[in-house]
């Protein structure tokens, strides 16, 4: 478990203090390292839990020029192969960590690139060039990502206490209470505060540093099937089912540090 946070305002300078304030919150979702990036009103940081690549994998992490930063939160399954593939096309990488993965992918590909993600994550990727900012939340919403979109700017963290520490003022939302009595929780989009909201699973939200944001979907559940595929016996689909668990399992197993389990 580790944590991000950050912001970009729209004028004015950011300050290196106010993030580590934000960051100092989540110190136990990672308590073995930290680490921050600051340039002009933007501020990114996080919380690592030290998982793969233990000694090259500080955050945030750039690309081969510093226009790209990025801060995450999660594991990429899949990235040892996106990386075999981003090398052949020419990105050369200077950690073994899965997140640096997501930035050469982004590079290469953009919002298209989302797609080829296997893993529970939140991060984000701050844009120097073209002074954005973007979020990505994983497709079931494993890892939290909470952001407020204020006049002053976008802010983002891990969990509310980051907002609240960087003076995000945090009024009661009566209709996220409502919802929490109908449902006995609160939904997406809404957070228990009306200057805060959750980014949806499968969701992605790009800020602008002049205000503008933009916001989609990269994944929704698909369309429930009473029927499954034709010519497909119990026996088949029993044993497709073990299949997709076995290897569900076997990406899930990746680390550099000793499971208790071993």
């Amino acid at each position: 478990m580790c944590g991000i946070a950050g912001y970009v305002l729209r004028d004015g300078q950011a300050e290196l203090s106010r993030v580590r304030a934000m960051c100092d919150q989540i110190r136990h979702r990672g308590p073995d390292d930290d680490g921050f990036y600051t340039a002009g009103g933007c501020a990114i940081g996080m919380r690592r839990l030290s998982i793969i690549d233990l000694a090259t994998g500080h955050q945030p992490i750039s690309n081969e020029d510093g226009s790209l930063w990025v801060v995450f939160n999660g594991e990429i399954y899949n990235y040892q192969e996106l990386r075999r593939q981003l090398m052949a096309q020419g990105h050369r990488f200077a950690t073994n960590s899965d997140t640096e993965t997501l930035l050469h992918l982004y590079e290469q590909e953009g919002l298209d690139g989302l797609q080829k993600l296997r893993g529970m994550f939140s991060f984000a990727i701050w844009d120097d060039r073209r002074r954005q900012l973007f979020l990505v939340r994983d497709r079931f919403g494993k890892k939290p990502l909470y952001y407020a979109n204020l006049p002053e700017g976008l802010f983002f963290g891990s969990e509310l206490k980051c907002l609240r520490a960087a003076g995000i003022p945090l009024d009661v939302d009566p209709e996220a209470l409502r919802l929490y009595f109908q449902f006995t929780y609160i939904p997406d989009p809404w957070s228990p505060y009306r200057q805060v909201r959750k980014l949806p699973p499968g969701s992605w939200l790009l800020y602008h540093a002049d205000g503008r944001v933009e916001q989609g979907s990269y994944w929704r559940w698909p369309a429930p099937s009473e029927q499954g595929p034709p010519g497909l016996s119990e026996v088949d689909a029993a044993r497709k089912l073990r299949d997709l668990f076995d290897e569900s399992v076997r990406i899930r197993m990746l680390a550099d540090v000793r499971s208790a389990l071993s």
